[in-house]
């Protein structure tokens, strides 16, 4: 049987998602929630409930044989089902074999510099990811990870796929009260973040700065410690922002914005730790 992935969305020509103009790929599932997560869609699976065939205005999505179908022509695309969902998650997928993304993918191959899988989290998806990978280097394109770094190194699926990736981007959310921040126990992302600068497989570290709800001077201290000795590593301090959230995100976090003037305090400390690429958004 073909190995097949459930992917939320194609974007044919990224230039956020890694150097140049990529081709990223977002694949559905995550092994975290985080309470500012924008593509909180791509958290779950479909549970297939039938509450979004319900509630479509336009009729776009059916049950068929257990499992909801959108038709792409009626959908216009006004996120009521997306809304809706209480599983974090989206009717509006589709599956993959890597055949067929390899088809979607070639197609753009003379206007982009790589792919990009993002989510999500893709390495859920490692085995699928790298014969993905393994299929596209012939087309002489780059190919990233973007991950939040949490996932188990060690796994024999994760060492080919890391073996296959030429840059990964790396959300480091926080080194404590990942709990409150992300719903998860897992604690593993600086080792591998450490793992993967020792095999120079970085492109960039990200931090998302959100007051309270992560300690913010030890996230920064930890990471900028860590990045001090890869001079040509990216460092990237975004300020959380609650444009796009669903209400009840809105809540939790509009009292925990940043201000400008703070964030750019925070970047002077990372400087002044040694850390030589810094980029503040």
């Amino acid at each position: 049987m073909e190995n097949r992935a459930v992917v939320n969305r194609l974007i044919p020509f990224s230039n956020v998602d890694g150097p140049g103009n990529r081709f990223a790929i977002f694949f559905q599932q995550c092994n975290i929630q985080c309470i500012y997560c924008h593509n909180p869609e791509t958290q779950s699976e479909c549970k297939v409930c039938g509450k979004c065939v319900v509630n479509c205005p336009v009729k776009a999505l059916t049950l068929v044989e257990n499992k909801v179908v959108f038709d792409e022509k009626l959908c216009v695309e006004c996120d009521t089902c997306i809304k809706n969902c209480v599983h974090q998650s989206s009717p509006r997928t589709h599956e993959y074999t890597v055949d067929e993304l390899y088809t979607e993918i070639e197609g753009y191959k003379a206007f982009i510099r790589g792919i990009t899988v993002s989510g999500g989290e893709p390495t859920l998806q490692a085995e699928f990811v790298t014969e993905l990978f393994k299929k596209i280097k012939p087309l002489e394109l780059t190919c990233f990870v973007d991950t939040n770094g949490f996932f188990d190194k060690d796994s024999n699926d994760m060492q080919k796929l890391i073996e296959v990736t030429d840059k990964f981007m790396v959300d480091i959310k926080a080194v404590d009260k990942i709990q409150e921040l992300c719903g998860t126990n897992l604690k593993n992302n600086v080792d591998n973040l450490k793992y993967l600068l020792s095999l120079n497989k970085v492109y960039e570290v990200r931090t998302v700065i959100i007051e309270d709800y992560m300690d913010v001077e030890n996230t920064l201290t930890t990471v900028a410690s860590i990045l001090k000795d890869y001079p040509n590593v990216n460092y990237k301090l975004i300020t959380v922002h609650n444009s796009g959230l669903k209400d009840h995100q809105r809540e939790l976090i509009n009292d925990k914005i940043p201000t400008r003037e703070r964030v750019e305090d925070l970047a002077d400390m990372v400087r002044r730790i040694g850390v030589k690429k810094i980029e503040v958004i």
